[in-house]
């Protein structure tokens, strides 16, 4: 964990990590070189400081992640995937406002753990393709 709070993920301590969270979670999959990653990022940055108490954020490098990555169907970066109970239930992907981020990380925390029960999960299976 760095010292704005969000924790660095990988394919090893990704099991883990989401089998152990007990808030919503906001994990940002990213490519060292993307532009509109880096863009983002302060403002990732300083939710996680904002909304440290009530939801995990987490950044998780797509090069080096590549087979979760691929498990959520991360296709471009940035991509946002908002987590309940360890369950995908929404994503941002590509180019977006800092207000839109913003808006879907107070949407998870206001719903906390009910955001499960009215959402319909994202697939997270493992591409038969791999």
């Amino acid at each position: 964990m760095d010292e704005n709070g969000v924790i660095e993920a990988t394919d090893e301590n990704w099991e883990e990590l989401l089998g152990n969270q007990e808030k919503p979670m906001v994990v940002m999959f990213y490519l060292p070189k993307c532009v509109h990653c880096k863009e983002i990022e302060p403002y990732f940055i300083e939710y996680s400081r904002e909304f440290r108490d009530s939801c995990t954020f987490v950044r998780m490098n797509g090069l080096l992640s590549a087979r979760t990555s691929r498990r959520y169907g991360v296709k471009a970066t940035p991509t946002f995937k908002f987590f309940c109970r360890g369950k995908p239930i929404k994503e941002e992907v590509g180019i977006i406002y800092p207000s839109i981020l913003r808006k879907s990380i107070e949407d998870l925390v206001k719903h906390g753990d009910e955001c499960v029960l009215h959402t319909t999960p994202m697939p997270d299976e493992v591409s038969p393709y791999e």
